[in-house]
């Protein structure tokens, strides 16, 4: 006979998992705004910024916003393996709980 599902366990397992991909999601964010020097904009500056980028609807715009993120993804990567690149041996092996970079999805 099959053991019966506890649906409210579930649940609750479920709304915590949640809870914590916005709240790493929201992390995510903070981290970027900084990364990208954004940190320095007065906070209504930044929030005009953001609203623009999000109701803009012209395709040509939005590309070469993507290309120019993803050019900074690129040339972040590439300086974090150059300031790395020696300590190789050095660094303590990790426990596999490393978060991904921004906007990264993880295996977990």
């Amino acid at each position: 006979m099959r053991k019966p599902r506890d649906f409210d366990s579930e649940m609750k397992a479920l709304n915590e998992r949640a809870k914590l991909l916005k709240e790493r999601k929201l992390h995510q964010l903070g981290e970027l705004v900084i990364a990208a020097g954004a940190d320095v904009l007065a906070v209504d500056v930044l929030a005009g910024a953001m609203l623009a980028a999000a109701e803009t609807k012209d395709a040509a715009t939005v590309e070469v916003w993507r290309k120019r993120g993803a050019a900074f993804f690129q040339s972040a990567s590439r300086s974090a393996v150059r300031r790395n690149r020696g300590d190789v041996r050095r660094a303590p092996a990790g426990d596999g709980s490393a978060q991904p970079p921004f906007g990264g999805t993880s295996t977990n």
